[in-house]
């Protein structure tokens, strides 16, 4: 069963992140067009800095699907019940600290943007930037039963649905009239009413979530989730800091233009990551299940099977981006929007760190470890302001993601050596360095090798430049990967997954 939902739940993720890109490629450049880059720059900057607010949510989703997991598999209606009703009540809590932090931030607004020259009202954009933020939060929490009970599909069908609705509104809105504040505002009109379809398919799915309002959860519990949320609230702050800082930086060094050229390659590579990381992160529910059963050497070989899958999709898409990305935005958005190739190099090894941590994430967070190594993330946040700050400075651009980089180190150093490696399946941190640092030696003897050869196949056509490149991509990783694993363990268990998925589509007998 664990198998099957996986495979649904990766293919439905796989739909809706596809349709999300495409939608959002043929956007940007009709949005680019119609406003300027400068409006793209401010896009990326307030979102980067509402990111930040978002710490705010705490964790308390993390922490209340991993406490759902013991009363589905139990058929706890009652617990199930009173989780829900927690859960409902601290998410409206959060949606007014997030709206009052935000009033709070939104009169020192200025102070993040650097050079602009576009006529805008920068406190009423920041303020629908808010009201976007707080609408995700309204309504929402019923999705937590969805995904602890392995049916993300079902939100991912009403989010392709959602995605579909949204930018051909905004394009239409950006098209006739050229109006910044409609085109925000009608993302909150259309997320508002994605969360309340979501919530009635909960509803249909789970009939018991209608009297919920009833139920109140133990003092255990209680104490429990409010111990995660504890722990969560480092991990949440730090990826905030992480995640929010970036454009931040740029645009305060190097200005909202620049941040705007940078948001075409972050398109990029938030496609791809967007892409495949869910592919990964869909199986989290699984993979709880599968740690509850206590059995280590299990789990060890599941592990090792998803990072090889893993480690193949971040090869395979940080070279193709590495390779593809510069012909692709030429013709996509034009020689203007192209950045230095030392910035694309860092942005492709960046991208790479960040999609590997994705099976070690997964099983992290299954495993319900957050107090353990609480204190990680806000050192990896200190790392990162700090080195990117020094590096901006030196290096340019190409140095905010170095600095990005080299925060990184503070999880692949400590936090899943120790804490993943050794606590959750009894290996050797010399087992650890050994096969995490051959992964990434692999991928930059990989990603070298395609490049270098791609810099032979000169073609005039932007087009045909972006098929030549691609169809690369496409034969020489993977013919690499194939030929030096094709015998391992590992490659047999995914071929084997890709025949289970290959008779769900009735594609092989």
């Amino acid at each position: 069963m664990r198998t099957k939902y996986s495979i649904y739940n990766s293919i439905s993720s796989l739909i809706s992140s596809t349709t999300t890109i495409l939608l959002g490629f043929v956007s940007q450049a009709i949005f680019i067009r119609l406003l300027g880059i400068e409006y793209l720059g401010l896009n990326g900057l307030f979102t980067n800095i509402i990111t930040m607010l978002s710490f705010f949510e705490l964790g308390m989703g993390n922490a209340i699907v991993y406490n759902l997991y013991k009363p589905i598999a139990n058929k706890d209606e009652k617990k199930i019940k009173a989780l829900m009703n927690f859960y409902k009540k601290a998410y409206n809590v959060i949606a007014l600290l997030v709206f009052s932090v935000g009033m709070l931030v939104l009169p020192f607004i200025k102070f993040f943007v650097g050079k602009v020259s576009v006529d805008i009202n920068l406190y009423l954009v920041f303020f629908l930037f808010l009201l976007s933020t707080v609408s995700t939060y309204l309504i929402a929490y019923k999705r937590s039963l969805l995904y602890a009970n392995q049916q993300n599909y079902v939100i991912n069908i009403v989010h392709t649905i959602y995605t579909i609705v949204l930018n051909v509104g905004q394009l239409s809105i950006v098209y006739f009239t050229k109006n910044y504040y409609l085109y925000l505002a009608t993302k909150i009109v259309c997320q508002l009413v994605e969360n309340i379809i979501i919530s009635h398919q909960s509803n249909k799915y789970y009939p018991l979530l209608k009297d919920a309002n009833n139920e109140h959860i133990d003092k255990e519990t209680e104490k429990n989730i409010f111990n995660k949320v504890k722990a969560l609230l480092f991990h949440k702050v730090g990826a905030s800091l992480v995640n929010g800082t970036d454009n931040i930086i740029i645009s305060k060094f190097l200005g909202v233009f620049t941040v705007g050229l940078y948001t075409n390659y972050e398109l990029l590579t938030r496609a791809c990551y967007t892409m495949f990381s869910q592919v990964i992160s869909s199986t989290t529910a699984s993979v709880g299940n599968l740690l509850a059963s206590k059995d280590s050497n299990k789990a060890f070989s599941v592990f090792n099977n998803m990072r090889f899958f893993n480690f193949w999709i971040s090869a395979f898409t940080a070279t193709s981006l590495l390779v593809i990305a510069q012909p692709f935005i030429e013709i996509w958005i034009g020689k203007e929007g192209l950045l230095p190739l030392f910035v694309l190099i860092v942005i492709a090894f960046n991208y790479f760190q960040k999609m590997q941590r994705c099976t070690f994430a997964t099983f992290k967070d299954s495993s319900g470890i957050w107090e353990e190594d609480k204190f990680v993330p806000l050192v990896e946040s200190a790392i990162n302001i700090i080195a990117s700050i020094v590096f901006v400075k030196l290096f340019g651009l190409g140095g905010v993601f170095l600095g990005t980089i080299v925060s990184g180190f503070s999880y692949w150093g400590y936090s899943y050596p120790k804490y993943v490696y050794k606590n959750l399946f009894n290996r050797s941190y010399l087992d650890y360095a050994k096969e995490t640092l051959g992964y990434i030696f692999l991928f930059v003897g990989i990603a070298s090798l395609t490049y270098f050869i791609s810099t032979f196949i000169v073609l005039n056509n932007g087009l045909l430049q972006v098929v030549a490149n691609a169809s690369l991509c496409l034969v020489l990783p993977n013919l690499i990967i194939i030929l030096l694993f094709r015998k391992s363990e590992e490659f047999k268990y995914m071929m084997g997954i890709f025949k289970k998925i290959f008779k769900k589509l009735h594609l092989v007998k």
